[in-house]
């Protein structure tokens, strides 16, 4: 959390592009701690019983930052500028450094190593990077291309060395045989195919909006709430509905919501702003099957570990999500990157229309546009939400002592 009040500083108040890049970077090194490290504080607090329903909470407070974020980030931008983004971290992390020494406890492995092997953040840090660089620039490259071949091949090779790396050494920064664990496996590639459908559907609909229905940034930052709001409100229920039915039906459930909404929506939607009827409902069963999604995943890829193993889990789980993330942002602004450049095109138009002083009329300009590109993109999201949801229900699997002890993770389901 340190770290990522001294990026948000930086990148407050970054002088040029590149420095604020670089101030990004320090911000996300501190940002990827927090979420590993805060569901291993919350878990040992609760017995076994009682975690299900402790994540489910802990998902719940981060889909009402989610809800909150878009609108409030609007508002800060139009009002106060960019820079206020960064700045408005500083009091919250303050406040929780503070509050957090005191009232927070700890659970540590005992037989952990504490230093940090740099060659496996090097190898995986490189591989992902030259992955998503190979997708995200094979629409300018082309996929056949030998720059994008050369990327993608040089990347997986990296990322087979990271693994490598991590299966040999003694402090590996994953502890990659808890994917001997079926439910480890489950969640960690069903949180990968959510990840890459839900980074995509977010910036998808965020370009439409703004892009397509000329939406101001607070304004579709407004309409955007109704999402993350309706997934907050759903995710404390989700924890009591994966004790009753399992964390695979529930998971199965909000995939199947999240693909239905996606769908519908882009079945419907039109160049013509229709929030109501074309947006907003669809938004709304989009936002529950998030609000079941995210937090079982979440205590789905922890459920059965013990306490000293609660953030490495949570970490691979995190990890995972992540390279999911960065995968879906490559793969939807590929997909789309033939509509973008139109809506782009028109929008520089537009600029120079109105400085002769003959404006364009938006609505009727759009329509004329070919953007099956945003279309064939959510689609994608679509089906990758009900395959995650599939893979839960084949795969996930309570495990037995044998295959904890196997994983270095053996604990009794009463401890």
């Amino acid at each position: 959390l340190t770290i990522f009040s001294i990026g948000s500083v930086l990148c407050g108040f970054a002088p040029t592009a590149i420095t604020l890049v670089l101030a990004r970077v320090v911000q996300a090194i501190g940002g990827a701690q927090l979420t590993p490290a805060s569901i291993a504080l919350v878990l040992p607090e609760f017995p076994v019983e009682k975690r299900t329903q402790a994540i489910a909470i802990w998902g719940s407070v981060g889909g009402l930052a989610a809800a909150i974020g878009p609108s409030a980030g609007g508002v800060l931008v139009e009002w106060w500028g960019w820079r206020s983004l960064f700045f408005v971290n500083i009091p919250f992390c303050l406040f929780t450094v503070l509050v957090g020494r005191k009232i927070l406890h700890e659970s540590k492995d005992e037989n952990a190593q504490r230093k940090v092997d740099y060659p496996s953040v090097v190898l995986g840090f490189s591989g992902v990077a030259l992955v998503v660089l190979a997708i995200s620039q094979s629409e300018q490259w082309g996929f056949v291309d030998i720059r994008s071949g050369i990327a993608m091949v040089v990347g997986l090779i990296l990322i087979g060395g990271f693994i490598r790396r991590c299966q040999v050494t003694e402090s590996p920064l994953l502890d990659l045989s808890l994917f001997k664990l079926p439910f480890v496996v489950a969640s960690n590639l069903s949180g990968v195919l959510f990840s890459v459908g839900f980074i995509g559907m977010w910036l998808l609909n965020t370009t439409w909006l703004q892009e397509v229905w000329d939406y101001s940034v607070v304004r579709s930052g407004l309409a955007t709430f109704a999402g993350p709001a309706t997934a907050a409100f759903i995710a404390p229920f989700a924890g009591k509905y994966a004790m009753k039915w399992g964390h695979a039906r529930v998971l199965f459930a909000g995939s199947v919501m999240l693909s239905f909404g996606t769908l519908m929506m882009t079945n419907l939607i039109t160049t013509e702003p229709n929030f109501i009827t074309h947006y907003l409902p669809w938004m709304l069963v989009t936002g529950m099957g998030v609000g079941l999604c995210i937090s079982t995943l979440s205590s789905a890829a922890t459920a059965f570990l013990p306490p000293a193993k609660f953030a490495m889990g949570s970490a691979l789980n995190t990890t995972t999500r992540q390279i999911g993330t960065a995968l879906g942002s490559a793969i939807a602004l590929t997909v789309a990157a033939p509509a973008f450049k139109q809506v782009y095109s028109l929008g520089q138009r537009a600029q120079d229309a109105a400085a002769s002083g003959s404006p364009l009329v938006w609505v009727d300009e759009t329509a004329k546009l070919d953007l099956s590109a945003y279309h064939t993109a959510w689609n994608i999201n679509g089906v990758l939400y009900i395959v995650a949801g599939i893979l839960m229900i084949l795969i996930y699997r309570k495990p037995t002592d044998a295959q904890l002890a196997s994983a270095g993770a053996k604990v009794t389901f009463e401890d």
